[in-house]
């Protein structure tokens, strides 16, 4: 149990009681007298007494602490908190990895050979730096995704309890029960609003995020570059195909008109995939950012100062998946993004599987790692080169060699010693598909341009000295200068 880093309690009061949405999602409230942990901007009233409140850093150790979520103002929709960022390597990674489900139906030793330290250690390091054991943020986390599926849609509680990561409805019922005091079926009775309706087997999901949001320069940052007949992106929103365990599903995303927030719909997966589904949507999307840290952290250089300004909504478009990433950045190479979007059409409508899907427009599933290995890929346009690169890549990762999963720094290390693979190459792949805010390509023609004052081009050396003031958001410097460019392409030495 861990109560919020020492701050000036005369500045967390002051959050609280303003109910300012910005606060939302970086600390939570808990009142003693009731025993609820709140968002900062609860609706409820009167405001509690401030010698009966505490505050935390994460829901979840509020719910370690004993405190139950509120039932009013959803602490489990609240954006996601960055209590851990700036914490170390290993609980980054096992907070993604809880985050995606890895802690669901293994146990907590084996959780941990998995991040590569023992139990009791790695229990010490979520104490110390989240506030709550592994067990309780894995818990929470179901709970807390089982809670919006019973307020957002109309699955049977058997689904739910599946998709949240329950083994049984019984340990669903029972878990339930000790966080929000009441069965999940009466909570479903009491709600407020009917689910927003889905066609089909269609679950609709509200995705939350903090203000401001820069959707369009998201939503035509990934339309340059969808791959034709995997994604479409128009002025409606972003779809795709997406593979799941059991075939593949079809996922939609748009804005909800006047809220911050964005609609998930998800056709034909199975329940147990809708809470992958919803974490790679936030990771793509980078819902998780805090905008107001960001500005902060990159506005103090004179550079950055008036691109913040001009754009401070700007979010680092992600990709749904690592390897898919991976592949495209290859295919980039030396190229324009038009010329590597036509590229990617060729080798899907190649080796991509084709299956039959509830949007137009879409037709096959990206191929995966093994198929692509063993695929024909002359005549693509492709070099030899490019190919062997692929290949490798391929190979690397049907075999373990290089494993998304890892910590960004491991990934980046194992991609350069590929063939094809350089430092801008690993360093683009950390950047847009590990969401590492951190990434950073100094050898980005477009970037060591835009970081000179005079107009010529910094060396990668001097850029890296230059951008050390921009850590730990040096990603979103690079999102700022490639929009600033005018949407020139990025260049890389080894593209």
């Amino acid at each position: 149990m861990q109560d919020m880093p020492p701050l000036d309690p005369t500045v967390l009061e002051r959050a609280r009681l303003s109910r300012d949405p910005r606060f939302d999602g970086k600390f939570f409230i808990a009142v003693t007298s009731t025993g609820i942990y709140c968002r900062p901007i609860c609706p409820a009233s009167p405001s509690p007494r401030s010698a009966n409140v505490r505050y935390f850093a994460s829901a979840a150790a509020a719910a370690e602490a004993g405190f139950r979520p509120c039932l009013r103002c959803r602490p489990e929709a609240a954006p996601g908190t960055p209590a851990w960022l700036g914490t170390s390597a290993v609980v980054r990674r096992a907070l993604r990895l809880i985050n995606e489900g890895a802690l669901d139906g293994v146990s907590v030793g084996e959780f941990a050979s998995r991040v590569g330290v023992g139990a009791r250690h790695l229990d010490r390091l979520f104490l110390q730096h989240v506030g709550a054991s592994p067990l309780a943020v894995a818990q929470t986390r179901r709970l807390h995704f089982a809670k919006r599926l019973i307020d957002e849609s109309d699955l049977p509680m058997t689904q739910i309890a599946l998709a949240a990561g329950f083994g049984s409805l019984r340990r669903f019922n029972d878990a339930f029960q000790k966080a929000y005091r009441r069965a999940p079926r009466e909570l479903r009775r009491e709600r407020r609003e009917p689910p927003t309706r889905a066609a089909g087997e269609e679950v609709s999901l509200s995705l939350s995020y903090r203000p401001p949001y820069d959707w369009e320069h998201l939503r035509d940052f990934l339309a340059l570059r969808a791959t034709p007949g995997v994604e479409h992106v128009n002025e409606h929103g972003y779809a795709r195909l997406i593979r799941t365990d059991t075939g593949h599903a079809a996922i939609q995303v748009q804005p909800v008109p006047g809220r911050d927030a964005l609609r998930l719909r998800v056709h034909g997966a199975p329940a147990a995939a809708l809470f992958q589904i919803a974490t790679a949507a936030r990771r793509v999307f980078d819902l998780a950012a805090d905008p107001a840290l960001v500005a902060e952290g990159l506005g103090s250089d004179a550079l950055l100062r008036p691109l913040v300004r001009r754009r401070p909504g700007i979010r680092i478009p992600g990709t749904w998946d690592a390897f898919e990433c991976a592949v495209r950045a290859v295919l980039g190479q030396q190229v324009t993004v038009a010329a590597a979007r036509t590229l990617a059409g060729r080798l899907v409508e190649r080796a991509g599987e084709p299956v039959a899907a509830a949007i137009p427009g879409l037709t096959r599933l990206f191929p995966a790692p093994r198929t692509l290995a063993a695929a024909n890929l002359d005549g693509l346009g492709l070099t030899g080169a490019r190919i062997g690169a692929l290949k490798s890549l391929a190979l690397a990762v049907a075999e373990g060699r290089v494993a998304f999963d890892r910590a960004s720094e491991e990934v980046v290390a194992s991609l350069v010693e590929l063939p094809g693979f350089g430092e801008w190459t690993a360093q683009y792949i950390a950047l847009r598909a590990l969401g590492e805010p951190d990434a950073f390509l100094s050898a980005d023609l477009v970037v060591r341009r835009m970081a000179a004052a005079d107009g010529t081009a910094l060396t990668a050396k001097e850029l890296d000295r230059r951008a050390e003031a921009w850590r730990p958001w040096r990603g979103y410097a690079v999102m700022h200068l490639w929009c600033a460019a005018g949407g020139r392409d990025p260049r890389g030495d080894d593209r």
